[in-house]
């Protein structure tokens, strides 16, 4: 029996970059203390309050089938906030409740994305894009951003890689180098799409994770609202990553199609997890800056860790809740120092190999530990990446 090309084709083949992270796990598993700078799960789960508005949803019997769209409370709640936060006109119409923000993802590129068709993505990028895309059924072709630019995709670039593409998918804040995309950048990629006449999918589940200069959804740009899909999710913003609820924003006659498409796969998102989703959005900008605040307070201790030492160079962390580190100094590319750092000091990070050949000879650290631990750990591979780049030569 065959399988389809869809299904055995989703990697693309070869290493995913992610055997350090297996690795770690195993460790831990086998009774090792391993600190884990990994994936992006918060330290702090969700908020009580939160949790007890699950609760009592559930109880009053919002367990049933609830209605595919989204209820339209929170289709109305997300609607409103996004109106509120980028000044374009939002409504209820334009909002597709999904379970995740990672459905959202799969979801706006088979909407718009025809088999064989060229889906464009940024490397790096997070993990799961090009798999996105090919389960799509489209080609995933990735533009390479560089660190010299610290990782803001030009303009020119992506007109390059633009030829027989119908979308552009796009992060900012970005997972996983915490770049905040400028204005300037944006404006190039609108730019772009309107001429190429491209779809962009903006990821923007970091919203709320902002440290350095603001936010800009590309979706508030001129004649962008109309080829723009937003990508939104619960999991970053108020640490409810378990609770599978995200959104798609973007123009009715998309809408109307993607709740077609869920009504044959997904068949909605959990009433009770809804309900607890739209008191946690109502619960206003406080509580998205308290679950943001550790990441903050951390940013700000690895700066000042950083700038002790001349050996590890920090790409820009203007948001989200990872640093990307340039180690080269140490002659190392990011698998072989993730791997060695686990080896020697029982610290797991990402290489940036796991998430494109744009980010070889960096790693990815999350700030998912307490302060202090954290700290330490930031320290040690300092220290570490120290040692190795003052090594001595080896004679040929």
């Amino acid at each position: 029996m065959k399988l389809s090309q869809r299904i055995t084709h989703l990697t693309g083949g070869g290493s995913d970059g992610w055997d350090v992270f297996y690795r770690a796990r195993r460790m831990i598993s086998d009774g090792y203390a391993v600190t884990e700078l990994t994936i992006g799960e918060h330290d702090v789960r969700t908020d009580s309050a939160i949790l007890e508005a699950m609760d009592l949803s559930a109880r009053q019997g919002h367990t049933g089938y609830a209605m595919v769209p989204g209820t339209d409370l929170l289709r109305d709640t997300v609607a409103a906030r996004l109106q509120a936060r980028t000044g374009v006109p939002t409504i209820r119409h334009n909002v597709l409740i999904t379970p995740g923000g990672q459905s959202a993802l799969f979801a706006a590129h088979f909407a718009v994305c025809d088999p064989g068709d060229v889906g464009l993505y940024l490397d790096p990028y997070y993990a799961t894009y090009p798999g996105t895309i090919r389960g799509a059924g489209a080609v995933a072709r990735a533009i390479e951003t560089t660190s010299k630019d610290a990782f803001q995709p030009r303009a020119e670039q992506i007109d390059a890689a633009a030829e027989g593409a119908v979308s552009l998918l796009i992060n900012t804040p970005n997972n996983p180098t915490g770049v905040v995309y400028s204005r300037r950048t944006l404006e190039g990629i609108a730019e772009v799409c309107r001429r190429r006449d491209l779809w962009l999918i903006s990821d923007e589940v970091y919203d709320t994770q902002v440290w350095e200069g603001s936010h800009i959804s590309p979706r508030t740009l001129p004649e962008m609202a109309e080829r723009t899909l937003v990508v939104g999710s619960m999991s970053k913003s108020h640490a409810m990553t378990g609770s599978r609820c995200g959104w798609i924003v973007g123009p009715e006659e998309v809408i109307s199609h993607l709740i077609n498409l869920a009504t044959h796969t997904t068949y909605g998102v959990p009433g009770f997890i809804q309900d607890a989703a739209s008191f946690a959005l109502n619960a206003g900008s406080a509580l998205e800056e308290q679950i943001a605040a550790p990441f903050r307070r951390r940013r700000e201790l690895a700066v000042d860790i950083l700038k002790a030492q001349n050996t590890v160079g920090l790409v820009p962390a203007q948001g989200a809740m990872y640093l990307m580190l340039d180690i080269r100094a140490t002659g190392l590319g990011g698998e072989d120092f993730a791997n060695a750092l686990l080896d020697t000091h029982a610290i797991a990070v990402m290489p940036g190999e796991s998430f494109g050949s744009a980010a070889a000879g960096h790693i990815r650290v999350a700030m998912t530990i307490d302060d202090e631990r954290f700290a330490a750990a930031l320290s040690t591979i300092c220290e570490f990446a120290t040692d190795l780049a003052n090594r001595p030569a080896v004679a040929s």
